[in-house]
């Protein structure tokens, strides 16, 4: 079933022509699209994911594939118009629509646990989020740790006049921590796990946020979708990486060998635990959840910033919004789940 939904949408004949026709936003997405039309695609970890399947090579369509992913890299990238469509986290599309740059989400993926943590420089204690009142906080204010960072305030019941916000790129972060230039950052994943392994013996630590922050998106410059044949390609880039997403879940230890060993530098343990703390990938087929969480984001961003407040709704574009919980739902054999489970957090 899986391999059948996949091909419905087909590619035109070898050497016939396509139109390139002008794509209007609210116009059905083509079935069809020549073989030659070509994307530039930051998206670095379903790249991998599509190699080590034996996927990459099946795509109906052409990759510029750019090492490109994360918030100010893909602003930038579009801008320069040197990308099309970008991997990030919940945040990066609405610091983009603040800014005058006109994309839209076309996919919505719900990790099952949380992404970040608080975690502390050595020696600094942190019981609750109540005891960030005081401390110095890296905040990025365009990317998904700099929202996180206004969420865990405004639930701690404290403003950003009871802290100090070090304004960092996430890349900094670690550094930040382990320099004592801030006291708390929002870490996760590998980076979380390399700084707790490091620093825990000196007296780092980190602990949960209780907030929201599991949603990640692929988004699009606008303009990308207005062209019929990109349209249609990046409709069947949706499936290919919801495919890409649940084969790493689904093959644990190939991915953890593959890619957290030889690739990240990991050990097996490492990544095994990074994969028990990501839990299963979930498609949500009505976006309704993630919209209103977004907008929540938008109207708690624009207050802090003093940016002009949209709808949320206006960069989602509901034509691709079935899209992963069809895949999903064939490769599992049943209807797509649209709500993970609530699990616990877990140690390496």
């Amino acid at each position: 079933m899986l391999a059948a939904l996949l091909a419905l949408p087909g590619c035109k004949r070898e050497g016939e022509a396509s139109a390139g026709a002008r794509l209007a936003l609210d116009a059905a997405i083509p079935a069809e699209f020549p073989r030659e039309t070509r994307l530039s695609i930051g998206d670095p970890t379903v790249q991998k994911q599509l190699q080590l399947s034996g996927d990459i090579d099946r795509l109906p369509f052409r990759v510029d594939w750019q090492n490109i992913s994360g918030g100010p890299q893909t602003v930038e990238a579009f801008r320069a118009g040197a990308l099309d469509a970008g991997a990030v986290g919940d945040t990066p599309p609405i610091h983009a629509t603040f800014t005058g740059l006109d994309v839209k989400i076309i996919t919505v993926q719900v990790r099952e646990k949380p992404i970040y943590e608080l975690a502390t420089a050595p020696g600094v204690r942190l019981a609750s989020i109540q005891d960030l009142r005081g401390k110095k906080i890296a905040y990025s204010p365009g990317q998904a740790q700099g929202a996180l960072v206004q969420r865990v305030l405004n639930k701690a019941g404290l403003s950003p006049q009871d802290v100090t916000l070090v304004q960092l790129s996430s890349s900094e972060f670690k550094e930040a921590l382990t320099s004592r230039q801030v006291d708390v950052a929002p870490l996760s994943g590998i980076i979380l796990l390399r700084y707790l392994n490091e620093y825990r013996a000196e007296g780092a630590s980190s602990i949960p946020h209780g907030v929201r922050d599991n949603l990640s998106f692929f988004y699009v410059r606008r303009a990308v979708l207005e062209n019929a044949d990109k349209a249609a390609a990046l409709a069947e880039y949706a499936k290919w990486r919801t495919r890409a997403q649940l084969w790493a879940y689904e093959h644990p230890e190939a991915w953890i060998e593959a890619y957290y060993v030889k690739d990240q530098g990991l050990t097996a343990r490492e990544g095994r635990f990074l994969i028990e703390s990501a839990g299963k990938p979930h498609y949500p087929a009505d976006w309704t959840e993630a919209i209103a969480l977004t907008q929540e984001t938008v109207d708690l961003l624009a207050e802090a910033s003093g940016q002009k407040r949209f709808e949320a709704r206006t960069i989602f574009d509901l034509r691709f919004q079935t899209i992963g919980a069809e895949v999903a739902g064939a490769a599992q054999g049943a209807g797509p789940t649209d709500r993970p489970a609530t699990a616990g957090r877990s140690t390496p």
